[in-house]
This record gives structure tokens, sequence and C-alpha cells, in this order.
């Protein structure tokens, strides 16, 4: 196992952020336990207070910094969750924030994290390109880096889900993560086999465009073409040059497994219609995984609902789809 993150950073990165991050609900779903024939529950970061997981590693990573670079202040690449988090984060510490992200990130989430406070510059039409904007203002402003997974201190942070996890289900037998850049996959995991190496761990993304799913495939980090997609928060590259989440995947993650557009748009509407949840793309592909007949013979399983942060107005979109009385709706 990864002896760069060890179970008890998890622990200290659980201690280090409470009181500033919500300890979020795990909520039995009866229609999904009845569609799939096994307990299933819903973890519900969707309720975090910036809508998403990211403000776990943001938090603890801008709390383990030193005084010279909180001063500095600090900056990161976002497809727009971890950004919004960093922003929250840094306000609250009243420190500078800087955030990169390129034309593909929905404009609900760069407004977001612009009315935290933060410096938003829009890059290219990638996140590689907004990553090269991060190495100019760190190499020209002194400005701290803290990336939106492949950290020790962001994997940690995000690993305080996994502990919550077992906290309140310890009888998990299945847990399904979406899956991007590998943060809060190989955080959960590492707190899941920590506790059992029987316990599934599997990645669930969508097709256009994941670059974890099509790295572990290959056997080492790879580019992949950013596309549009449902699940705009799991875009973006994992780094030809990645430390962590990569290996700690490889290690710990059972299995990965795709789903498509139409997939994840069912499980946006489903989440709506069926569990009285807003949840974004990224959030639904693990809903979109069960709906789908995906996962085989999970048993008592474990739903990560990552993020809520979706535009509304798609959202009103895609829950009025084959919705007769909705087509008169603006």
């Amino acid at each position: 196992m990864n002896q760069d993150i060890r179970l008890i950073d998890l622990y200290r990165a659980r201690h280090r952020i409470r009181g500033r991050v919500r300890h979020t609900p795990l909520v039995a779903s009866a229609s999904l336990s009845g569609h799939i024939g096994s307990p299933v529950h819903l973890k519900l970061e969707c309720h975090q207070i910036t809508g998403s997981f990211k403000l776990r590693g943001a938090t603890n990573a801008l709390l383990a910094l030193d005084d010279a670079a909180r001063t500095r202040g600090v900056i990161g690449v976002s497809t727009g969750n971890h950004g919004r988090a960093l922003a929250y984060a840094a306000k609250q510490a009243g420190m500078r924030a800087v955030i990169c992200m390129s034309r593909l990130v929905p404009s609900n989430k760069v407004d977001a994290i612009r009315a935290l406070g933060a410096e938003v510059h829009i890059v290219g039409a990638s996140q590689d390109e907004a990553e090269h904007e991060v190495a100019r203002l760190v190499r020209t402003e002194g400005l701290t880096l803290l990336p939106p997974f492949d950290h020790c201190d962001v994997i940690a942070g995000q690993g305080t889900v996994g502990l919550e996890i077992l906290d309140d289900l310890p009888a998990v037998d299945t847990v399904l993560v979406p899956l991007s850049g590998g943060g809060l996959i190989a955080g959960v995991a590492l707190a899941m086999k920590s506790a059992s190496r029987d316990i599934r761990v599997i990645g669930i993304t969508m097709e256009r465009g994941c670059a974890m799913h099509a790295s572990l495939a290959a056997g080492h980090p790879v580019q992949v073409e950013e596309l549009e997609t449902l699940a705009d928060s799991l875009g973006g590259g994992i780094g030809l040059d990645n430390r962590y989440t990569f290996g700690m995947a490889r290690e710990l993650v059972d299995e990965t497994m795709l789903v498509s557009e139409q997939d994840i748009a069912q499980a946006i509407r489903h989440a709506y219609r069926e569990e009285q949840l807003i949840v974004e793309g990224s959030g639904a592909v693990g809903i979109a995984a069960l709906l789908s007949g995906r996962v085989r013979a999970p048993g008592t399983t474990v739903v990560l609902v990552s993020g809520a942060n979706i535009d509304m107005a798609l959202h009103r979109r895609l829950v009025c789809e084959q919705v007769e009385e909705c087509a008169t709706q603006p």
C-alpha cells in the first residue's frame, strides 16, 4: 500500500477539519434498494457546505500549510468544485485565492467561485491549459499550489468521507465512488480496504473522456481529449507525472466502469423524482450505474453522491424531459 498516505492521515484530517465541514447524512434509498434487490444507502456529499465533497480536501490542505505559505496565498486548477471549495476555505481563513479554469467549466460554478472573493482566470479549452496558467502564477507571484486531487493532504481530507461511511454503516459491502482525478476514490478506498479487503470499491465515470479509467486500462497515466459531458466535474487529466492517485487507484480500487450521457441524465431525474435530491451529473454516476444494471451482486451498497452544483436551467430541462406538463415551461 502507498506509504506516503496512511490511515492515520485520514484520522488526522478528520480532527483538523472537524467543525469546518459537515458530517453528511447517509440515507437509505427505498427506490434503489427495490431496483437491485439489495440495501442501498446514499452518502449525501451534495449536502456539503459548498455543494460537494471537495471542501474536505481543500480545507485539510489549506489548514496544513505553514504561516509563510498562507501569507502568499493559494492557487488551484479546477473543473469547478475544487475551486469553489478552495475559495470558501481561503475566505474563512482570510487568505488570497486564485482559481484557474478552462472555458468548459459551467458558468454557474465560475460565478459561485467569484462570489466567494477568489480571483478567477479562464484559460484555454482544457484543464491542462489552465494548469499552465497555474504554473506561471506560482512562478511569478509565489502563490502556493493546492491541486484538486494528487496531493497527500487533499487525498486525506477526501478520505474522511470513507471514515464517515464506516462509522454509519460498518457492514457495507460495496461503495460506488465517482471517478475523476482519483483524490476521492483514493482516500475512500484507503479507508475501506484498511477496514476490510472484502469491501468492494468501484469507480464510476462517464464515457466521454475519463483520464483515470483510460490510464488504468493502459497501465500508466495517459492524456485524453476533454469533451463536453453532463458529468463536467469528472473531466480533466490526471497528470502524466501523477504521484499518488494513479498508484492508489490501481492498488486499492476493485474495478472502474463507464456510464453513458443518457444514463447520467436518467440518474439526475431519478435523484430528483425518487430521492428528492438535486444532483449534478458527476454526483449522479453511481445512481446511473445501479439503474443501468452495470453493478452485479453488490450486497449492502453505498452510493457516494458527490455534488449538487448543477446549472439549474440544465436541471429543469433534464427533469422536465419526457414530462408533458413541463413542455410549456421556460
